[in-house]
């Protein structure tokens, strides 16, 4: 047996593992966006002492001189030969930036879960019948739940109880008169993020939220290498399913700790999420995701006993899972439908998610179809040289005039770019036409030529037959490389290319969008100017934009505090088309089209 040394701590392994392999098996928090490929750089790790093999071309690519010279390595390209000691290079920060707002619109509130309490009429002698029956003749049906029955003996060793009703139906019953406390949790759990917030039902109301990073990104950043992970790896599902379930149950006990809350008398989460999330949240194997011809095993609806997941809850409590449309559009997107009323206008209107995929539904009249495009997480800091997450040290936004104006989350020394500050840089950049419609980062000599840009000609630098364009001079790594400009470009070429498909598989001219309507964590942060900028939203439509933020949470909470939502959801997930981008005609050419700036 092999053995991995690493924080003072010994782990076995097995040779034919890769390093990350290793470490991920072992849950000792490592990172791979690319989900163990090679391609993204951001699994770097020292090797203090031990053999492994050699250095390969690939990591070359993302190596530079000082890492090789320390023995940084990437943990995803190193199989150890024996016995290994390494050592983590930096610590992430956990000072994330995530968006918990979002719009709610009006609607009737009438939530599905209720209490009442009881006086209790027990048995006597003359009347000896079952404490079961003697609740019926109270009106108190218990359905043949096996939790119930066991809690009988317990109840009627009071004088009152409180029983407690999901639509109508008991759940359960506790002892003496708890009406006062009824809760339930409304979950966004993101490919990236996981929000969750706490709704007293008796106010009809949301009184706090916490949220952090969805910790499965250390499988990969999107949904098909997570997929992989599951599918390549042993225990791997059990691991994606285990890290989601202990996060809900860490988010939970915050809210209860914050708010004097127990969280037995928490009874209902309500989760939205796309299909793969909602597949590991419920351990059922998503590869049927992942392949031709894309069936997610589930979409419709479901409510499950909480206990049955691990989630912490209240022994009785339930967990609703929104429904979805398909593998790429799930009830994420469904909810965000609801919030904007695209089921009921009279216009034509196209909403779109921006995150790891991009998710659009177009509304035309109230007739609604949908696609997804695989994005990639270049638009989340992913995939990209310097890329980090919307954390402490984050560069969000730039401006390129005569001097580089940036703005730092945290107002601290820049660390590297987020998804929204990869946009400005590259948006600027454009517009200064430092780069050219292709994408191509100009020579430093075509930039001297310009007098409105020779100022900027320093930041140009050519190193080893590639060419970056450097944002801070003090700081030469943090820049924008051709790379980084490609992972944008097909990032923004799925996406603008799925926007024209979409509305012209319904006969909708561009100029007769009367809104676009744009949600989620990435759009927030993301100025107009940017988007149309760098071209992920056409020019014309810079004047028809409007941003909801956190659709997917506002929808799970909709659904906890109304009867009438909760149904019109899966009617609205029923009546939304799904286009599969792949088998419409001519699109291979014009995601091509929509490649250039």
């Amino acid at each position: 047996m092999n053995y991995l040394y690493i924080n003072n701590e010994k782990y076995e392994f097995e040779k034919e593992n890769s390093l990350l392999n290793i470490i991920q098996l072992n849950k000792l928090g490592m990172e791979s966006p690319c989900g163990g490929k090679g391609t993204c750089g951001k699994c770097k790790i020292k090797v203090i002492d031990g053999s492994v093999d050699d250095l390969t071309d690939e990591e070359l690519k993302f190596l530079n001189k000082e890492e090789l010279k320390n023995n940084v390595r990437l943990g995803c390209l190193v199989y150890p030969k024996g016995d290994i000691t390494v050592e983590f290079i930096k610590s992430e920060d956990k000072n994330h930036k995530i968006l918990t707002e979002g719009y709610m619109p009006d609607f009737n509130k009438s939530p599905m879960l209720s209490k009442k309490a009881f006086k209790l009429n027990k048995p006597t002698l003359e009347n000896n019948i079952s404490l079961e029956a003697t609740l019926e003749k109270q009106n108190i049906k218990i359905n043949n739940d096996y939790n119930i029955l066991k809690s009988i003996p317990s109840i009627f060793e009071k004088d009152n109880c409180t029983v407690v009703y999901l639509d109508e139906k008991v759940i359960g019953i506790e002892c003496e008169d708890t009406t006062k406390n009824l809760y339930s949790i409304a979950l966004d759990i993101g490919t990236t993020t996981v929000v969750a917030s706490l709704i007293d039902i008796n106010k009809q109301c949301e009184i706090d939220c916490e949220s952090d990073i969805n910790p499965q990104k250390e499988y990969g950043l999107d949904v098909l290498s997570r997929i992989n992970f599951a599918k390549t790896n042993e225990n791997g599902l059990e691991i994606l399913n285990k890290s989601i379930i202990n996060c809900i149950n860490s988010l939970i006990a915050k809210l209860c700790e914050k708010n004097n809350i127990d969280k037995e008398n928490i009874y209902e989460l309500a989760v939205a999420a796309n299909a793969t999330m909602m597949h590991m949240l419920l351990k059922i194997n998503p590869n049927s995701i992942g392949k031709a011809p894309y069936s997610p095993v589930f979409i419709s609806g479901k409510s499950i006993k909480a206990m049955d997941l691990g989630i912490d809850i209240s022994s009785f409590g339930r967990a609703y899972l929104l429904p979805g449309v398909s593998s790429y559009i799930g009830a994420d997107i469904v909810s965000g439908v609801c919030v904007c009323d695209l089921h009921k206008t009279k216009k034509n209107i196209l909403f779109i998610d921006i995150g790891t995929n991009g998710e659009i539904v177009v509304s035309k009249n109230s007739e609604l179809s949908s696609c997804s495009c695989a994005a990639g997480p270049a638009l989340e800091g992913m995939n990209i040289s310097c890329g980090m997450r919307a954390g402490e040290g984050a560069i969000e936004n730039i401006k390129i005039g005569e001097v580089i104006e940036t703005k730092v989350i945290g107002n601290t020394k820049p660390k590297g770019l987020c998804g929204s500050g990869i946009i400005d840089a590259i948006s600027e950049m454009a517009r200064l036409k430092l780069i050219g419609s292709t994408g191509r980062i100009n020579k430093k000599s075509m930039i001297e030529q310009d007098n409105n840009l020779k100022h900027l000609s320093e930041n140009i630098i050519d190193e080893n037959k590639k060419r970056r364009f450097v944002l801070d001079t003090q700081n030469p790594q943090i820049a924008i490389t051709q790379s980084d400009i490609r992972q944008v470009q097909l990032a923004k070429g799925a996406i603008l290319s799925g926007f024209y498909a979409l509305i012209n598989s319904m006969n909708i001219d561009i100029k007769d969008l009367d809104e676009v309507i744009i949600a989620g964590q990435f759009g927030k942060h993301l100025g107009v100017q940017s988007l149309v900028g760098v071209g992920i939203i056409p020019k014309e439509l810079k004047e028809k934009i409007r941003y909801i933020g956190n659709s997917s949470k506002t929808g799970a909470i909709m659904t906890l505090l109304s009867k009438d939502i909760r149904k019109e959801m899966e009617c609205i997930a029923k009546d939304i088309s799904y286009c599969e981008l792949s088998t419409e005609e001519g699109y291979e050419r014009l995601f091509t089209d929509c490649l250039k700036f």
